[in-house]
């Protein structure tokens, strides 16, 4: 009886382990964030993926959290609402990088 106490409880760190392990794969890494907050905006899947792909590899962390703000707000409509919110924000390498990675991956997409 004694082993049967012992193996469940090593299932239940097992179990446990398990469960920690699952939560901190969930955690949204910046790219799955960017992307996240580029299709808020209303922009489409595939091209929000490519320019978070594009945008987390040019910009620093502070510029991607200024930028995912932007996510936050209404949904844009129209990748020109987009890039005057993206403006707005008065950084040019942010309008650079997502005014160049819109026009790539709306070409590529």
């Amino acid at each position: 009886m004694g082993m049967g106490i012992a193996a469940f409880r090593s299932v239940g760190s097992l179990a446990a382990l398990g469960a920690a392990i699952l939560a901190l794969s969930a955690c949204a890494t910046p790219e799955a964030r960017t992307r996240a907050a580029l299709e808020r905006t209303g922009l489409s899947r595939p091209v929000s993926a490519c320019m978070a792909s594009r945008m987390v590899d040019r910009l620093s962390l502070v510029q991607l959290q200024r930028l995912g703000r932007l996510g936050k707000l209404q949904q844009a409509g129209s990748f020109d609402e987009f890039l005057r919110r993206t403006r707005a924000l008065g950084d040019p390498e942010i309008l650079g990088v997502v005014s160049s990675s819109g026009l790539i991956c709306a070409v590529r997409n």
